[in-house]
């Protein structure tokens, strides 16, 4: 087919990598305006442009898709579709009208669980036993199209943020190649989401990164794991803010919340509102990510000590 695509991150990289290796036609790719990072601030582009300037693809990179020269130049690619994939940017009606077959985005969630910004880690947090990736149909809502497609995933003991969304980046390109097959062939259908069944995935903010000791150890160790790599799992320990992040659980109710109960080469054993969470993985400010046996040969800690609260 003949596309247009529009991603920005390394998950959207993945899908316009499976698009080009597949042999459809990426007429125009959009992404977001190179950003400054690093400690020189340089301005980089994004995972998708350096991939589509690979190719010697066209790329666009616009502030806005309101602009009505911008849609005269996506209307003048005569698109089958365009394919979307954490762009980061609305696209208003009039975008969504231009491809012959509409905009159809990658999700990285079973919609209609988890519409919105943070679907990886708000699964995560809450426990879910799998994710998926959902092809949908775009409209106007947030994430409230029809779904085309959807594949399962489940979500592993120990997975973070970050080995999730490499497998759902995986599983995003593999099912967005299967929806264009069966859309080729005219088996592609819509089928409308129960809107009462949506939860909505919140922007993640640095703020909630701060561990409350008073909550379970089972739901503490799922802010560390939905919180790597960002924005990192903390705790304050005699002023100081310490990243977490690695830790599990242990069946063990003594200490208070916050109480440090043993302290050794396995790790800081913590008292929670329930349970206790083993940290065994630990950051101080300015320096090195560390295992547990290495932090405390440099910062002694005693069993009775307790996290600021």
């Amino acid at each position: 087919m003949r596309l247009i695509f529009a991603g920005t991150p390394e998950f959207a990289a993945a899908a316009l990598a499976a698009l080009i290796d597949a042999g459809h036609e990426v007429a125009l790719v959009l992404t977001q305006p190179d950003r400054p990072a690093g400690r020189g601030m340089k301005l980089l582009p994004s995972p998708v442009k350096q991939l589509a300037l690979q190719h010697g693809l066209i790329v666009l990179q616009p502030a806005t898709l309101k602009d009505v020269e911008i849609q005269a130049q996506l209307a003048a690619v005569n698109a089958d579709a365009m394919i979307v994939a954490a762009y980061g940017l609305l696209l208003p009606l009039d975008v969504l009208t231009i491809p012959r077959f509409g905009c159809l985005n990658i999700h990285a969630s079973l919609l209609p669980r988890w519409r919105g910004a943070a679907p990886i880690q708000r699964a995560i947090l809450a426990g879910d036993p799998e994710t998926g990736i959902t092809i949908m149909q775009m409209n106007r809502g947030l994430d409230t199209g029809a779904m085309l497609l959807r594949m399962a995933l489940p979500i592993a003991v120990q997975d973070t943020a970050e080995t999730l969304h490499d497998k759902l980046s995986g599983l995003g390109a593999t099912a967005i190649i299967a929806a264009l097959q069966q859309m080729a062939c005219g088996a592609l259908h819509g089928q409308p989401q129960d809107d009462s069944m949506a939860t909505y995935a919140a922007k993640l903010t640095k703020v909630e990164g701060l561990l409350d000791w008073r909550k379970s150890a089972t739901e503490l160790v799922r802010a560390v794991r939905a919180y790597n790599p960002f924005p990192v799992a903390q705790a304050r320990f005699q002023g100081e803010t310490w990243r977490i992040w690695q830790a599990n659980t242990i069946d063990r109710n003594s200490g208070s919340p916050g109480e440090i109960l043993q302290a050794d080469k396995a790790g800081i054993l913590v008292g929670c509102g329930e349970g206790a969470l083993l940290l065994t993985e630990i950051q101080k400010a300015g320096g090195k990510r560390l295992p547990a046996a290495s932090f405390l040969a440099g910062n002694p800690l005693k069993s009775g000590q307790k996290f600021d609260t």
